[in-house]
């Protein structure tokens, strides 16, 4: 039995660490979800055709009488900027530049995050690319059917509505683009702002021969500027699309595009996503519509790959940290955009206690510590009732081999096997020991487990939190691997004081785990290493009190 279980944890922790690196795959998007006859025809999100040969081409849509409020103003006077000018929106948590070439943004600098430059950590974090200034595309520049027409939109002058705004916490504001070539075209992009929130509101509308298009906004190429060291971090390099459509997020990963399964219809928001930042675009309701797109960017050195996320009709934006709180008061379900993994209830519930464990002691690797011990109080009697039944198990070894000595032929004769585990099962009863009770309250601790990994992986709080000495940012892996190895130590010390029922040669291969075990979290974030080792001590000093609870020599004598 014991030999099973150590085979199910091992596997346990195989998927739950391995989960990032091997078997994150992109969910399978709803490309163009069947259709009833009541329902409007799917369309391909204007501005995609033709970005990549695998795209379907753009389908017309019906013509259809354009709503009051989308109508052009009969003036149709030539409308533009005289010259390139920047617009800057500043804020409490953000300074914004805008451009009134295309009325596009062209650089979102977080003011309560810093970047990962260790020679400039002082520098605010950037959420533009700067590979978007080197092909000329930035965030909120127009896709539309007709490439021409945005080519022309998105290099012109718009004319704009001030000079910027300094929006204290609660105040409004907002800037408008307006541009008309005195023909045909007519453009206007409206962006309205509240001081001390991410949040932005959105109006995107584009006229030609009096009749009003479907326009897209773009974000990218990709999000932020990560550096060669973040590159190396899993967690934090994965970056790409999310859209939120039937109640479920679609993800699909920079690394792993899909040509032909990157368009979505029935999208309640698009988003480009980073593991602790967003750019999330709220759509019309079931009606929205989105694709990734992978597309040459145009450089010095050559081509490189520029990818977008295009999201049609926006009405509102957010751009900032993955923070429960903030997209929680955003709404929409925008805090699903937060990969808290299968058992997201218990994560979003660990990161309120260890929140709260911080109030106490504003130190997060602290509150790790803090919520690691309240966890194993918490589990405390099913830990107890595990070590006490695996206990017996190990004293009962002796009368078991006996019985499989008595039925020698047991694995090749089936009456043989038939009487060998009715004894044993009677053994069972007489000694009050059920065979699975050192397995149950194991596995019924692991949805917590996973619960406290996925929350160290995501939750924003602890990137660049420092703990102690040469631990100064808890997101990324130990510098000098000195925590892996104490938790490869107490590992190996908690092994040798639990009982098992393994015979000793398969109890000395088991010691062979902890070794495993560091080597498997020597690169992982130094919070999750923290946790386990805090587990570790713990489990010693609780095996320690249950031994002598249940009369036993510290160290297990089957080893």
């Amino acid at each position: 039995m014991e030999k099973r279980l150590i085979v199910a944890i091992v596997l346990s922790f195989l998927v739950l660490m391995g989960y990032q690196y091997f078997f994150v795959k992109p969910d399978k998007p709803l490309l163009n979800p069947p259709v009833t006859a009541t329902a409007p025809p799917s369309t391909p999100v204007p501005g995609t055709a033709g970005a990549i040969q695998e795209q379907p081409k753009a389908v017309a849509a019906e013509a259809k009488p354009a709503p009051a409020q989308t109508l052009p103003p009969q003036d149709l006077s030539a409308v533009a900027g005289r010259a390139e000018t920047d617009i800057v929106v500043e804020t409490s948590l953000y300074r914004a530049v805008w451009s009134n070439k295309g009325g596009v943004l062209k650089s979102w600098k977080l003011k309560t995050f810093k970047n990962n430059l260790k020679s400039n950590l002082q520098e605010d974090l950037e959420m533009v690319p700067a590979l978007a200034a080197q092909i000329g595309r930035f965030p909120f520049s127009l896709g539309l059917d007709d490439n021409v027409l945005a080519t022309l939109l998105n290099s012109s002058l718009f004319e704009v509505s001030g000079s910027g705004l300094e929006l204290a916490d609660g105040a409004k504001g907002e800037i408008r683009f307006v541009f008309s070539d005195g023909a045909s075209v007519k453009a206007e992009k409206t962006y309205g702002f509240t001081g001390g929130t991410y949040a932005l509101t959105t109006e995107v509308r584009v006229w030609k021969d009096g009749q009003p298009l479907t326009p897209s906004v773009i974000w990218g190429p990709g999000i932020g500027n990560p550096t060669a060291d973040e590159a190396k971090q899993s967690y934090s390099a994965a970056r790409g699309s999310a859209v939120y459509s039937g109640g479920k997020v679609l993800r699909m990963n920079e690394r792993k595009f899909r040509p032909g399964q990157n368009t979505y219809n029935f999208v309640d928001w698009a988003a480009y996503e980073e593991n602790y930042f967003v750019s999330l675009f709220l759509l019309p309701p079931q009606k929205g519509r989105a694709a990734f797109l992978q597309e040459a960017g145009e450089v010095a050195g050559g081509q490189v790959p520029a990818y977008f996320v295009y999201a049609t009709e926006p009405s509102q934006a957010f751009i900032g940290p993955k923070d429960t709180e903030a997209l929680k008061a955003f709404g929409h379900d925008a805090k699903k955009v937060i990969n808290f993994g299968m058992f997201g209830v218990i994560a979003e519930i660990l990161l309120v206690v260890v929140k709260f464990c911080h109030k106490l002691i504003p130190n997060w690797g602290v509150a790790i510590i803090l919520l690691t011990i309240l966890i194993k109080l918490i589990f405390f009697p099913l830990t107890y009732s595990s070590t006490k039944s695996m206990s017996k198990m190990a004293d009962l070894q002796p009368k078991i081999k006996a019985l499989r000595a008595k039925y020698k032929k047991s694995k090749t004769d089936i009456e043989q096997r038939r009487q060998m585990n009715e004894e044993m099962m009677k053994l069972y009863k007489e000694q009050g020991v059920n065979p699975a009770g050192g397995c149950l309250p194991l596995l019924i601790q692991l949805p917590v487990f996973w619960g406290v990994f996925r929350m160290l992986v995501v939750a924003v709080e602890f990137r660049h939190a420092p703990f102690m000495l040469w631990i100064t940012d808890l997101s990324v892996r130990d510098p000098y691997y000195v925590t892996p190895v104490l938790m490869g130590i107490t590992q190996y010390i908690s092994q040798k004081m639990t009982p098992t029922s393994a015979d000793p040669s398969q109890a000395k291969m088991m010691l062979i785990m902890p070794f495993v075990m560091t080597i498997f979290f020597i690169n992982f974030q130094s919070g999750l290493v923290l946790y386990w080792l805090t587990t570790n001590v713990l489990q010693i000093g609780q095996q320690a009190l249950m031994n002598k609870m249940m009369h036993r020599p510290a160290m297990g004598k089957a080893r």
